[in-house]
């Protein structure tokens, strides 16, 4: 074989072996990102399951109240059989709404606020919130990061030949600025 020939064949190599490693760092960041999408179903799902019992509580107080208990357990419904990104994002925002509304609630029922099971409740839906808090935080990271990757050159030549496409955020959209607004203090 001659000079130009092991010349050709060692810029096929270093040309293969920097595919490979393109690849492997956009399966990686995948993989990160599918990752992270799963750290918020775990939150979401101990949300899911931690409203049932929120409900039976309320229940117990405000009967009459069975508009806002209804759309509560269809809300949480919806969210469980959401499929992809983008319909969970919008299922947990109205699911996050009709929370609000039965918080709210509770404020007309002093008994129900004063109890401690309901307490109890507010106080562990409030924990998974600020885990779920992070894990978005954690999954937008990734999907930033896996966006960016497969955007950038030279990877931006393989990816869509290998079948990486973007990601969406799993944004709050529209019920940001409530979340985001510090409670209010009353004496």
């Amino acid at each position: 074989m001659s000079t130009t020939g092991w010349v050709l064949l060692g810029v096929v190599v270093v040309i293969v072996i920097w595919a490979i490693s393109i690849y492997n760092s956009l399966i990686t960041m995948r993989q990160r990102t599918n990752q992270a999408f799963a750290d918020i179903d775990v939150q979401l799902k101990q949300r899911h399951d931690l409203i049932p019992n929120l409900v039976e509580t309320v229940k117990g107080y405000a009967s009459h109240e069975r508009g806002t208990l209804e759309a509560v357990i269809q809300a949480r419904n919806a969210a469980m059989a959401a499929p992809g990104v983008e319909q969970k994002v919008a299922a947990e925002n109205v699911l996050s709404g009709a929370l609000r509304q039965l918080f709210a609630l509770s404020e007309n029922y002093p008994n129900l606020k004063a109890n401690a099971n309901f307490q109890q409740l507010q106080s562990d839906l409030s924990d998974i919130e600020n885990k779920l808090a992070a894990s978005r935080r954690f999954f937008n990271n990734a999907v930033q990061e896996y966006n960016t990757g497969i955007q950038q050159f030279p990877a931006s030549l393989f990816a869509g030949m290998f079948g990486f496409s973007q990601r969406t955020f799993f944004d709050l959209g529209e019920t940001r600025a409530q979340l985001e607004q510090a409670p209010s203090v009353k004496f």
